[in-house]
């Protein structure tokens, strides 16, 4: 049994918004619901009434409709607030005043503050200035842009006109851009001139002829003069930002309400093994399940300081801004998180009083390595939550959190995906928290544990399914004829019901631990398992400061193939070798230990810092890998392409 490692006292249960909201419920629907699992079953068991009663808790604008649930016999064909308006923008543009609404940290130590009078002046210039563009509902404004301030009020100033923002980070090059921008046609786009990672500055603009060439449509370029780069070349379509929407700043902008499954964003797949697929979310789903996973499992109130460390190409980045809608303060960050010796988050939460910190379970491993003790050295006496996720958080992580970062926090480890935007498991503000373990379900998720044959199981690990329609479920795959792809995607394993592709175990404490994707599940011998099994052993090893498995076919089986990126200073010796297996075999099965164990020059990772198991796994099958514009690193490739496995 998993260790107890905090619970929150009876006096901080009644201040969460989850407690609020279930005294209403019980109030408005006599029911006696007592605790989350209560809430839980009445969520997945009433959804009309649950989803009707979350949209007045959380006060949204618009014009709710009659109808709360439109149930079909089709998974992907149910709706939610079928007769509903709103506008996105206008739900997060809610606060005003002089109060800070964004705050900015880059990592050369540049601080810019701005207040809710601000951005909401910057956002619907934007959009007046898109009006006058001519752009329409549903046309598409892409970004390639750092995590900064403009990203946030460019993306509300087009969801207020109802176009579609998407985004990508500045690190892709110009083919990566490409593979996701040529595919949803954009009319507009803004970029910085350049931005500033790991000391050194880059510049966006020598990459902008290459991409415009590859983007017909576009009939505006808008620049932010973020590094104060010159450009070397110019195109009529270029315009700086300012002057763009200075013509509009006095101008008096009313919102017009959209269908509640209007097009806001369009998200990318990673696509390490092809084009990525371009995911379709509807505003008022995306706006109900961000302020339920907000308000109900991350207990954000108004007035608090919410920090995520993400970029423009991660999902997180959309999670994180609609913390606005909350009343919340954005703190963003633009950079390396590692920067200033790894302490540049602990700074910036510090300073800022932050209440909400989110980071990635990556990042936690690595100042974890570091040997940074945050405990001593920061204070954060406003810090109620730390959250993680891109990759399961191991146990050590979880130790380290409450042993040398704080001891009174609620750690919500939390795992969705871009498919959702949003979580299936997270954090349950009032339960406790258990080494290891994901706290609850998501409210709404009627979430489950299958086996291949699509039963049930409570005990063990399976794959990870929902059995019922989600708010967040998105609309479409972009160019999707007949919906082929989307369906596959989701529901060509068990039919009518969603499966996620997690390898998840459910614990007796009602939680879950997710042991990595299924679609890299090991199988020696025809046993499964999960790698973030191995991983956590891993992770134990000091010498070790990453790794990476995959199974690889051999002798008409599969065996075990790890890869270790070890800390300066160390070799892979037997006796190393030795001591890996040992960490392994005794804290999981012998199953588990690899055959091989191979020092490599670093591990693969996605642009948002997911390890590449699948990349690393085709190359040593001798498969080409299509696509390596998604991949942060892909000089590396070349070691695992050439690596003979004898």
């Amino acid at each position: 049994m998993n260790e107890l490692l905090w619970e929150p006292s009876s006096q901080r249960i009644k201040k969460t918004q989850l407690f609020k909201f279930t005294l209403q419920i019980n109030q408005k629907f006599g029911t006696s619901i007592k605790n989350f699992d209560d809430l839980h079953h009445f969520s997945v068991s009433n959804p009309g009434d649950f989803w009707s009663a979350a949209y007045d808790f959380f006060g949204v604008i618009g014009s709710k409709g009659d109808l709360i649930y439109k149930e079909s016999d089709k998974f992907h064909e149910s709706q939610f607030f079928p007769d509903a308006t709103l506008n996105f923008a206008q739900n997060l543009l809610v606060a005003s005043g002089d109060e800070e609404a964004i705050v900015f940290w880059s990592e050369d130590g540049k601080r810019l503050s701005y207040t809710f009078t601000q951005i909401k002046r910057m956002a619907l210039s934007f959009a007046s200035g898109l009006k006058e563009q001519g752009l329409l509902p549903g046309d598409r404004v892409a970004a390639y842009i750092p995590n900064i301030p403009e990203a946030a009020t460019c993306m509300m100033g087009t969801a207020a006109i109802g176009a579609v923002w998407s985004s990508c980070s500045p690190d892709f090059g110009v083919a990566g851009v490409l593979d996701r921008f040529s595919q949803i046609e954009p009319k507009v786009l803004v970029t910085t001139d350049g931005y500033l990672y790991g000391g050194k500055v880059y510049s966006n603009l020598e990459k902008l002829p290459g991409i415009l060439e590859g983007l017909p449509t576009v009939e505006k370029v808008i620049i932010i003069p973020f590094m104060k780069i010159k450009a070397e070349f110019f195109d009529p379509r270029m315009i700086m930002l300012a002057d763009f929407t200075e013509p509009h700043v006095q101008k008096e902008f009313i919102f017009e309400e959209f269908p509640f499954d209007h097009p806001l964003y369009i998200l990318f797949s990673s696509g390490t093994t092809g084009k990525p697929k371009c995911i379709v979310h509807a505003a008022g789903r995306i706006l109900l399940q961000h302020l339920k996973e907000h308000q109900l499992h991350m207990d954000i109130h108004s007035g608090d300081r919410v920090f995520y460390f993400t970029t423009c190409g991660w999902m997180m980045w959309n999670w994180q801004v609609s913390a606005l809608a909350t009343g919340a303060t954005l703190v963003l960050f633009d950079g390396s998180p590692l920067a200033c010796k790894g302490k540049i988050l602990l700074d910036l939460a510090r300073y800022e009083a932050v209440t909400f910190f989110g980071i990635s379970a990556k990042y936690i491993s690595a100042i974890h390595k570091a040997g940074l003790e945050p405990i001593k050295t920061h204070e954060f006496p406003k810090l109620r939550t730390i959250a993680s996720t891109g990759s399961p958080l191991s146990g050590e992580s979880f130790d380290y959190i409450y042993h040398s970062f704080k001891n009174d926090v609620q750690l919500a480890s939390i795992s969705g995906g871009t498919d959702l935007v949003g979580c299936f498991v997270l954090g349950n503000p009032i339960g406790p928290v258990y080494k290891g373990e994901i706290q609850a379900p998501g409210l709404g998720m009627e979430i489950d544990v299958f086996d291949e044959q699509g039963n049930s199981i409570e005990h063990g690990k399976g794959e990870l399914v929902c059995k019922k329609p989600f708010m967040s479920k998105p609309l479409k795959f972009w160019n999707d004829e007949n919906n082929e792809k989307f369906l596959a995607a989701y529901f060509k394993t068990y039919p009518n019901i969603w499966h996620h592709g997690d390898y998840i175990e459910r614990t007796v404490h009602g939680g879950f631990i997710i042991h990595g994707r299924s679609d890299t599940t090991l199988n020696p011998g025809g046993v499964r398992i999960g790698t973030a099994e191995i991983y956590r052993q891993v992770e134990k090893v000091e010498e070790v400061l990453e790794s990476l498995v995959i199974g690889q076919e051999f002798e008409d089986d599969v065996r075990v193939i790890l890869f270790v990126k070890l800390r300066e200073g160390f070799d892979l010796t037997d006796e190393l070798k030795a001591k890996i297996k040992q960490k392994i075999k005794e804290n999981t099965t012998p199953r588990h230990v690899p055959a091989k164990i191979i020092k490599a020059p670093d591990i693969p990772k996605t642009k948002s810092g997911k390890i590449t198991e699948i990349a690393v796994h085709d190359l040593i099958h001798g498969k080409k890998i299509n696509n390596t514009e998604s991949i942060a690193n892909p000089e590396v490739l070349s070691f695992y392409e050439h690596l003979v496995i004898t």
